[in-house]
C-alpha cells in the first residue's frame, strides 16, 4: 500500500489526479499540495516522521510548470535526502522527459492523465516500494513489428511508421524522432536505433543526427562544411561522415 502525495498548481487537475489515485487499492491515502513549496514542507515532515510514520509519503505524482519552484526544481531537491519518496511526474508537457528520467523518476506520464496510464506507474511505485534498494525501473518499449515504433502522446500509445521518420536527434539515452507532422520521445538510445535501422537507409551523419537516406532533399557544400536539407530543416554533417554519405547518395537509385 502506497501513501501519496499529488502535486499541482491547477486545482481541477490536482482534483482529478487524487480522485483516481483515491480509486487505486494499491493507494492507501493520497492528499493534495497546490504548489511545490507546500509539497517540500509536507515532504520534510514525512521525512522527518520516518518511513513507518504517521506522516510518512511513499510516492510523489508532480507537475512541473508549477509557479515559483517548479516540479524538476522539486526533484532535483529531493535528490538531496537520503531515504526521499519516490516521483512520478504528471504533466502535459513530454519535452521535459530527458530531464525527468535524469532525476531518477519512476514514471512520466502525460495529460490528460488516463486511469490505465495511472495504474502502470502506481504498479511501477509499487513495485520499487518493495524491493530494496529502490532504484527506478526502465521504460520497457516494445516494437510489435519492424515497420513502426511506438509513442506516447498525450497519455495514448501510438504506432508510427519508420517510413515516416526523416531524422532522429539524440537526447541522452533517449532519442526524439522527427517527422514531417512532428516529433516524438522515445527513452531508446541513438546508437540502438542506428543498428536497428541501417538496414531501412538511416545513417549517422553527426553524433547527434541518424537520417533517413530517402528524405534528403539536398546535399550543400559551403567553406568546406557538409550539410543535408532534411524537408525545412539543415543538418550539419561532421566531417567523420561526410565522405560515406556522399557515396551513399550517389548510390541512390533516383527517384
Amino acid at each position: 500500500m502506497l501513501r501519496a502525495l499529488a502535486v499541482d498548481d491547477e486545482r481541477p487537475s490536482l482534483e482529478e489526479l487524487l480522485y483516481l489515485l483515491h480509486a487505486d487499492p494499491r493507494i492507501s491515502s493520497a492528499e493534495g499540495a497546490g504548489d511545490a513549496t507546500e509539497a517540500l514542507r509536507r515532504i520534510n515532515r514525512a521525512l522527518q516522521s520516518g518511513p513507518g510514520g504517521p506522516e510518512a509519503i511513499d510516492v510523489v505524482f508532480l507537475d512541473i510548470h508549477m509557479p515559483g519552484l517548479d516540479g524538476l526544481d522539486l526533484a532535483r531537491l529531493l535528490t538531496g535526502f537520503a531515504k526521499p519518496p519516490l516521483v512520478v511526474f504528471v504533466t502535459a508537457h513530454e519535452d521535459f522527459a530527458v530531464q525527468a528520467f535524469d532525476l531518477k523518476a519512476v514514471d512520466y506520464v502525460l495529460k490528460p492523465v488516463r486511469k490505465e496510464r495511472l495504474a502502470e506507474a502506481i504498479r511501477r511505485a509499487a513495485e520499487l516500494r518493495t524491493s530494496a534498494p529502490p532504484v527506478p525501473a526502465p521504460i520497457p518499449v516494445h516494437e510489435p513489428d519492424p515497420d513502426h515504433i511506438p509513442v506516447e502522446l498525450g497519455g495514448v500509445t501510438r504506432f508510427v511508421a519508420v517510413d515516416d521518420i526523416t531524422h532522429v536527434e539524440a537526447q541522452g539515452d533517449y532519442a526524439r524522432l522527427h517527422t514531417d507532422r512532428g516529433s516524438h520521445l522515445v527513452r531508446i538510445p541513438l546508437s540502438t536505433l542506428e543498428e536497428r535501422w541501417r538496414a531501412r537507409g538511416f545513417v549517422r551523419i553527426h553524433r547527434r543526427h541518424l537520417v533517413a537516406l530517402h528524405h534528403i532533399g539536398e546535399l550543400r557544400l559551403d567553406a568546406g562544411t557538409v550539410s543535408v536539407l532534411v524537408g525545412a530543416e539543415e543538418l550539419q554533417v561532421s566531417r567523420r561522415h561526410a565522405r560515406e554519405l556522399r557515396d551513399l547518395l550517389m548510390r541512390r537509385p533516383a527517384s
